[in-house]
């Protein structure tokens, strides 16, 4: 694999199963067991169909135990075929480097790209086939529940998800007569030939966000995309960390969103409102303004301060999330609008972010 080779589509082979299951990993010890179970659990739904799948894991240079707990696993569960990427070259990421390597073996009719941190239900696989070939889409994509833990996860990931459902309407993107594209790396669904025209992961090997670059690619191509919040068919914990969950939303959010620096803005007004207006409201009760009797007053800044806290939460519970998460979301406004500004900085002024110990530029 050269540095400066140019993408192009995956040497098509004849499908020799029905599904391959591609889980790129990178110091995942402490969830990859649970993905691969839950996925090797699939089998009986799989089977029903009549046909065969394998599950694909790429340990992307784990320095933790995720290479020896897999392994462990793959020994008692059957189709589980651990591999090494290709080396990484200048120009790839870490992750399009070990999916586009899983590719390149993959023997699926589909092929399901997922992260070593979902947790799959029982049968979904089965049904997310049946969804696709349904639709005649060429690319499914779910997005899952969100495990959070901790205050700072709790209040924080409802703020940026209820962005994400704003930005990215799930009927807009899946709308073919719009440009609008978007998908969850945490689950994509590829038909195989669908996935070699687009070129695969080498069409993306550079990008930090290729799930949303793939979607596109799809999109421009027609082949046909499926987008939707699908919390009955897995679930992730995407960051463990208070650390890793700013590291991460910093590597994207300035890729998700052009308008940063505004949305920041916005969200800083919106604390400021929360929390000045009720204290205006509370001194005009005591005081006359301008003739006007303090009731007065202080009932129009209340009734002010009423109608921001609505307009905030009925945006914030586009988010999926529980109410509690969703009440505790204004304690993270700082936070976000800091991680918004932060992201916009590496990637527009300094060009360049981390992830996982790996620096990109962008």
């Amino acid at each position: 694999m050269s540095a400066d080779r140019i993408p192009m589509p995956i040497e098509a082979t004849s499908p020799t199963c029905l599904l391959s299951v591609v889980v790129p990993a990178r110091n995942e010890a402490d969830c990859i067991a649970a993905c691969l179970q839950s996925l090797a659990n699939q089998s009986e739904s799989i089977f029903a169909l009549g046909t065969d799948w394998e599950i694909l894991l790429v340990d992307d240079g784990s320095t933790d135990s995720t290479r020896a707990i897999a392994e462990s696993i793959a020994r008692s569960r059957p189709g589980i075929t651990l591999l090494d990427p290709d080396p990484l070259q200048p120009g790839w990421t870490g992750k399009a480097n070990a999916c586009h390597t899983a590719a390149q073996r993959a023997r699926g009719q589909w092929l399901l790209f997922t992260d070593a941190d979902t947790v799959h239900q029982p049968g979904s696989l089965r049904r997310a086939l049946h969804e696709a070939e349904k639709h005649s889409v060429g690319l499914l994509s779910y997005s899952p529940r969100q495990l959070v833990s901790g205050l700072l996860q709790r209040a924080l990931m409802p703020l940026v998800f209820a962005e994400l459902a704003l930005a990215y309407p799930p009927a807009k993107v899946s709308d073919p007569a719009l440009r609008l594209a978007a998908a969850n790396g945490q689950f994509m669904l590829f038909h195989a030939s669908a996935y070699r025209e687009i070129g695969g992961h080498a069409a993306v090997r550079n990008s930090i966000l290729e799930d949303v670059e793939l979607a596109s690619l799809i999109k421009r191509r027609k082949l046909g995309l499926r987008f939707r919040t699908a919390p009955e068919a897995l679930a992730t914990r995407m960051y463990r960390t208070t650390s890793a969950m700013i590291e991460g939303w910093t590597k994207n959010l300035a890729l998700l969103f052009d308008n940063c620096l505004s949305l920041a803005a916005w969200r800083i007004l919106d604390l400021v409102l929360l929390i000045l207006l009720p204290i205006l409201a509370a001194l005009y009760w005591h005081a006359t303004v301008r003739g006007l009797p303090w009731f007065t007053a202080g009932f129009l800044i209340a009734l002010l301060w009423l109608r921001t806290l609505v307009r905030f939460y009925a945006r914030v519970f586009k988010s999926h999330f529980s109410p509690v998460d969703c009440t505790l979301s204004p304690l993270a406004l700082p936070l976000f609008a800091a991680i918004l500004i932060r992201s916009w900085t590496l990637h527009r002024v300094r060009h360049s972010v981390s992830w996982k110990g790996r620096e990109y530029k962008t």
